[in-house]
């Protein structure tokens, strides 16, 4: 039995949140809840050059739109607050300073330009071991403003001693050998701590006690137990989770690919349900003769870290339209009908409800439900309906592919609808069937086929009589006069 986890998702609010911030909290909860612990999200935003305004809202929306609500964050407070590191800043500087005066960090005065000077004499002469060249170690602010590169704000650098650590144990990965890290800065010039200390020092006062990441991560372990090491603290445990990667094995990434944007699949109508299952997927593929959709209840009772693959999964979304197709057809009509509409005004499809919109939206659902792979799919296929008679425009390519008795057709539908008592789905199906298959000898397709076009302006359409039963009878006798009257 697992003791109680802390976890922890730490994004950086510089952007569109990554749809790895929702992989990484997902594995984060399902830990948390497994063991009974908790989940924490902290923002990491002590970069300021790259904050971008209203990216930290975005990451709360996009948690919660998933599901993956936090039990402590800057929006629920907790008893380790404030999470945001830019409130925590008096935090860090002891802790810089104890490692200054133990001798494990230094001052390092050397200009950007110095330093990029440094890395290019270093490229050209393809040196095995690349970083800083340690000029300023052992100096004072005197001696080293003698040198030329010279800055007089200084940052402060870890020592990394020769004999450090580089072999870890990994929930994932089992025994992990990082490659001999250099003096990583500690604390920038602007007073700002850098990720590398911040996130230690965050994560020991929080009592995180596991640090799920990117493998991109496993690099940085060393330097991270070396400070845990200094400061005297007990190290959580790790879990490097594999990188998310397109399909040609690159890492995914905001700039090559848009479902990269957490954003993007709310605005293209997935389900939440179905990329957080998604998700599961990716980094924890089932075995054979396991199911592949499953609740996230259910992941989260069966989980176990040895499950996790440690492969890149790629990010296919053919296997997500499938996923929020079957999670589509799993929900009850009436709540994928307010799912529709919600999606319709939030993503521009509506800019508010057209008159009787709601009962439409909510008789039509059953039509469409089997064709949808995602809400935005769902308007487009029953937008005839909310289209007035005469602004319908019928698809020129539809009317061309009828025969040449399409006349006749309609005035024999015209004619057996115009007397109908009861305006229901069955009724028009059996007066037209009468009219038209029995009556003039159609096999259903020719017959139905004028019809539709008019009805829809389409040749393919949701079920043509339950359709008409919602358009009611005088719209659908006007759109059969009118394409007779266009022929």
């Amino acid at each position: 039995m697992n003791p109680p986890a802390r976890t922890r998702v730490a994004p950086s609010p510089t952007g569109d949140p990554h749809v790895g911030t929702a992989y990484m909290a997902l594995f984060d909860k399902a830990w948390a809840l497994r063991t009974g612990g908790q989940f924490v999200l902290r923002i990491e935003d002590t970069d300021r050059n790259r904050l971008v305004a209203g990216s930290e809202q975005q990451i709360y929306d996009s948690l919660h739109w998933l599901g993956l609500e936090a039990d402590e964050s800057p929006e629920v407070d907790g008893p380790y607050a404030p999470y945001k590191q830019s409130e925590r800043l008096d935090t860090y500087r002891p802790y810089v300073d104890q490692l200054i005066e133990a001798g494990h960090a230094y001052y390092c005065w050397c200009s950007a330009d110095r330093l990029a000077q440094m890395r290019a004499e270093q490229q050209a002469s393809k040196q095995a071991d690349t970083g800083y060249d340690r000029l300023c170690l052992g100096k004072t602010r005197e001696e080293r403003a003698a040198l030329p590169g010279f800055s007089e704000t200084p940052v402060v650098r870890m020592l990394i001693p020769d004999d450090a650590e580089l072999s870890f144990t990994d929930l994932i990965r089992g025994e992990v050998r990082a490659p001999m890290p250099d003096d990583q800065v500690i604390l920038k010039a602007d007073g700002f701590p850098t990720y590398h200390l911040a996130v230690v020092v965050d994560d020991h006062l929080m009592d995180i006690t596991t640090v799920v990441r990117g493998e991109e991560w496993i690099s940085s372990t060393p330097k991270h137990r070396l400070l845990y090491k200094w400061l005297g603290w007990d190290e959580p445990e790790y879990a490097h989770m594999p990188l998310l990667r397109n399909v040609d094995k690159s890492k995914i990434s905001k700039r090559k690919n848009p479902a990269a944007r957490l954003l993007w699949f709310r605005e293209q109508g997935y389900l939440p349900e179905a990329l957080r299952n998604f998700l599961q997927l990716l980094g924890y593929p089932p075995a054979a003769g396991e199911q592949e959709v499953t609740r996230f209840d259910e992941f989260v009772a069966d989980f176990s870290w040895s499950k996790v693959s440690t492969v890149g999964p790629i990010f296919d979304l053919k296997k997500l339209d499938w996923l929020n197709g079957v999670y589509i057809r799993a929900l009850p009509a009436a709540e994928l009908a307010d799912r529709i509409i919600e999606f319709a005004l939030s993503s521009g499809q509506w800019v508010d409800v057209p008159p009787n919109g709601h009962e439409i939206v909510h008789s039509a659902t059953p039509l469409i439900a089997e064709r949808l792979v995602t809400l935005a799919d769902a308007l487009p296929k029953i937008g005839f309906l909310f289209t007035p008679d005469d602004q319908l425009v019928v698809n020129p390519d539809a009317v061309a592919k009828l025969r040449p008795d399409t006349g006749q057709v309609l005035d024999a539908a015209s004619a057996a609808l115009t007397g109908l008592g009861e305006w229901a789905a069955e009724a028009i199906q059996e007066a037209l069937r009468g009219a038209l298959v029995d009556g003039l000898g159609l096999k259903p397709k020719f017959a139905f086929a004028p019809v539709r076009v008019a009805i829809t302006g389409e040749q393919v359409s949701p079920p043509l009589f339950e359709s008409m039963a919602i358009l009611g009878r005088d719209s659908s006798l006007s759109r059969l006069t009118a394409l007779r009257g266009s022929l």
